[in-house]
């Protein structure tokens, strides 16, 4: 094994670690702390894409993901203005419906993944960034816009559901 699978598998595990910390956060219930445990995760991923030499993967991942969508989702959360003693208690009848749920996915993906089979024409990840910009641009404009037009309404939509009512 050289240096580079070594870093692979460092970031591989802060990876699952960080997205564990997310969901199941033993140090603080204030979901600011879970989100930034969020970014922790989408950086080592970058850092994962740097491993496997995808590095426009690796900025697109910095950039979008931990830069611009973790900053809506931080507007959100500290928008709502959770309390530590709103949140939910657990009901057992939920809890069982969840785990029910991650249990059929997680038999669906291991059955898929015992079926799959590699393929030797898959298309190859090298080339330049103009091509694939140029290929997005073309492609993929429509779909785009429709995303940021959801965002744009959801983030309107969690500020009128949070407004606060003057006296």
């Amino acid at each position: 094994m050289n240096a580079l699978d070594y870093f692979f598998y460092l970031f591989a595990g802060l990876t699952l670690l960080c997205g564990l910390m997310v969901v199941v956060n033993p140090f603080s219930r204030n979901p600011v702390t879970s989100a930034m445990f969020l970014v922790l995760m989408m950086v080592s991923l970058s850092g994962l894409y740097v491993t496997l030499h995808a590095f426009f993967l690796a900025a697109v991942q910095i950039l979008v993901y931990a830069g611009a969508v973790m900053v809506l989702f931080l507007f959100v959360i500290m928008l709502l203005d959770l309390k530590e003693e709103e949140h939910r208690k657990i009901k057992l009848a939920t809890l069982f419906l969840g785990a029910l749920s991650v249990g059929s996915i997680a038999f669906i993906l291991v059955k898929l993944l015992g079926n799959a089979r590699l393929v030797s024409d898959a298309p190859s990840a090298e080339g330049s960034t103009i091509e694939l910009g140029l290929k997005l641009f073309r492609q993929y404009t429509l779909p785009f816009e429709i995303v940021s037009l959801l965002l744009l309404v959801a983030m309107m939509g969690a500020i009128l559901l949070s407004k606060k009512e003057i006296k």
